[in-house]
């Protein structure tokens, strides 16, 4: 064996005896224990429950939502998409879900309605906040109205949309395309 080798098996033997002692050693493992719990604690880890979301701007089901006393619960720039959730967050925030974006943006971010591309160009972003007409004028005339899509899963747009107020005041649910519409929500 060559010396420079035999040196450097010493020296790898001697790390791990090192080694071998701390393991024993209780401060040093104290210390360590104290260091992952202060990580943990620093960074917002529950160290008993599953890992936290990665902040991905996927809505939550309707299912995520709690409720109390008869209303939705949602949480300030968290993703939502089912209609009662996103009327909640319009109620209680007066503005819509993270996971929002206007036509305009969508397309200067390279979304093409008829390809249905809009989650691979935005994130899983969902249109929503364009100025609606009411040209079927089944809505009360003396409002501005806002949409957006609810219940959408990438893909081509569905029929499902939630008109609401520029104050959010009154908020309408239609399934079918303003068909028809659902009062979620009406203040005079």
């Amino acid at each position: 064996m060559t010396p420079c080798l035999k040196s450097v098996i010493i020296k790898v033997k001697g790390w791990r005896m090192k080694m071998k002692g701390l393991k024993n050693n209780k401060i040093v493992q104290s210390l360590l224990a104290l260091l992952v719990l202060g990580l943990a604690l620093w960074t917002g880890q529950d160290l008993g429950q599953e890992p936290a979301q990665t902040g991905s701007d996927e809505p939550r089901s309707s299912q995520s939502a709690t409720t109390s006393q008869g209303s939705q619960q949602v949480v300030e720039g968290e993703a939502y998409s089912a209609p009662e959730d996103v009327a909640a967050y319009i109620d209680q925030f007066g503005d819509l879900p993270k996971n929002y974006i206007r036509k305009a943006e969508a397309k200067a971010a390279g979304w093409i309605p008829e390809e249905g591309n809009l989650w691979e160009v935005t994130d899983h972003k969902s249109i929503g906040g364009d100025r609606f007409g009411n040209y079927e004028g089944q809505l009360p005339e003396d409002e501005a109205y806002r949409e957006a899509d609810v219940n959408y899963q990438g893909g081509p747009r569905g029929p499902e949309r939630l008109v609401y107020s520029e104050d959010g005041d009154k908020i309408y649910y239609t399934k079918d395309h303003y068909d028809s519409f659902q009062t979620l929500k009406e203040v005079d």
